[in-house]
């Protein structure tokens, strides 16, 4: 199955960017409670920022996806060029706005302890954001171009290069919670500059390096056509991380278990987002070489894998969340609040894959402004709302706080699906 063949290599990518933030975890927990919970309330940010920031990624893909699909190998170049650059530019806008940020975190209301020893984490992860996006407009072009499993092994040099880093930097060095960030700026960095070697020596790569200009026009068309996406990937990390913030009320244990929580989610994680990719890609293809037809079959096949899997994570966070929980943490209320949060995910992760699956497709046919208000209206005047109802009011605490939010994932996967099928209801032969 094309599809699948496709999607394989994305999924295990995405699993090595997702490996990075489990080293961290694991690396930062020994040194106690605090410093993870410092972590998690980076973490939440940043998701705000890598959403919003994974808009232009997935614009570019797109473009990339079209073009190739219409065999314009000069399109594709000048698509990965300019898009480059504009990822570049994201990446270094966002971490100006997290540096400019950080002296508002005292308005949130986290714990003063954790506030006490961010700052410097805290900028060295601002400065990660650069290097980590523009390494994936490479790989947008690398997945597209017959090339995924470059982007994997490239993917995996960087967690090959961060592990050790990491334990020198945190323990050997004595850097402590900076360590981490610093080692995720090194090994990012080495990843974007073996994707441009390799970019720049392949053979098979020559007809998307040629001597296509970088021009403002097709920046700015890039930035417009893919804003949408960012507001809509924006507003639902906004939303997620607006969650960790809420999280923070109730104290620094809740705190750190929503980090356990994330950083394991984020691995299982990796299949639906992979195979949204691959979907993303393949309509893309699909809709550049008007082989509209093909549109409904290519969704249909990825929500079958992505549903079955996401039925057996659901069995594996409710019976193994516990035992998953200890592996990274040994401060027994963590693990408590941990297991809780699990089992709340649990019941909601099949809505969350058809969600993402059905936004990847909707986004490979460049249909971006009515499933961001879709997104936004399911997170903010909903999840939001619910979430701190039932966890503050009501009494449910971390777990009510979830629940909540699971109800805005059940309504975006069943608003998003309807507009891809009222979207793509056309006659076969028309």
């Amino acid at each position: 199955m094309p599809l699948l063949r496709l999607s394989m290599p994305l999924i295990i990518a995405f699993a090595a960017a997702t490996l990075i933030g489990v080293i961290d975890t694991v690396m930062i927990a020994p040194l106690g409670t605090v410093p993870l919970a410092a972590a998690g309330i980076t973490t939440a940010f940043l998701i705000i920022l890598i959403s919003a920031l994974w808009g232009l990624v997935t614009i570019v893909g797109v473009r990339i996806a079209q073009a190739h699909g219409a065999g314009d190998a000069g399109e594709v170049a000048s698509n990965l060029r300019n898009g480059l650059a504009l990822c570049a530019i994201g990446g270094a806008g966002a971490g100006l706005l997290m540096v400019l940020a950080f002296p508002f975190l005292d308005l949130l209301d986290q714990p003063p302890e954790v506030l006490a020893i961010l700052l410097p984490y805290w900028l060295s992860m601002a400065l990660w954001l650069v290097p980590i996006l523009t390494f994936f407009a490479f790989k947008a072009l690398f997945d597209t171009v017959g090339r995924p499993w470059t982007g994997v092994a490239i993917s995996y040099l960087g967690v090959v290069v961060n592990l050790p880093l990491n334990y020198g930097l945190i323990h050997v060095a004595g850097l402590g919670l900076v360590g981490a960030g610093i080692a995720s700026v090194l090994s990012s960095s080495a990843t974007l500059l073996v994707a441009w070697l390799f970019w720049r020596r392949s053979p098979d790569l020559a007809a998307y390096r040629v001597a296509v200009p970088i021009r403002w026009s097709r920046i700015r068309s890039l930035y417009r056509e893919g804003l949408p996406i960012c507001i809509g990937y924006a507003g639902e990390g906004a939303a997620y991380a607006f969650l960790g913030i809420m999280l923070g009320w109730f104290g620094a244990v809740e705190l750190a278990a929503n980090q356990v929580v994330n950083a394991i989610g984020g691995v299982f994680y990796v299949i639906p987002l992979g195979m949204a990719s691959a979907v993303s890609i393949r309509i893309g293809m699909a809709v550049g070489g008007k082989e509209r037809a093909r549109l409904r079959p290519i969704l249909a096949a990825a929500l079958w894998i992505v549903t079955l899997w996401m039925l057996a994570i659901t069995a594996l966070y409710i019976f193994g969340g516990r035992a998953m929980s200890e592996a990274l943490t040994k401060d027994g209320a963590v693990v408590d609040v941990a297991v809780g949060l699990f089992i709340v995910a649990a019941l909601v992760q099949v809505a969350d894959g058809v969600q993402s699956s059905t936004l990847g497709a909707l986004r490979g046919m460049s249909d971006n402004r009515v499933p961001t208000a879709i997104t936004l209206i399911s997170y903010w005047p909903l999840a939001l709302p619910a979430a701190y109802v039932i966890g503050f009011p009501l009494g449910y605490g971390a777990i009510g706080v979830w629940a909540g939010y699971g109800a805005g994932i059940g309504l975006a996967a069943i608003l998003l699906s309807v507009r891809f099928w009222r979207k793509t209801g056309f006659a076969p032969g028309r």
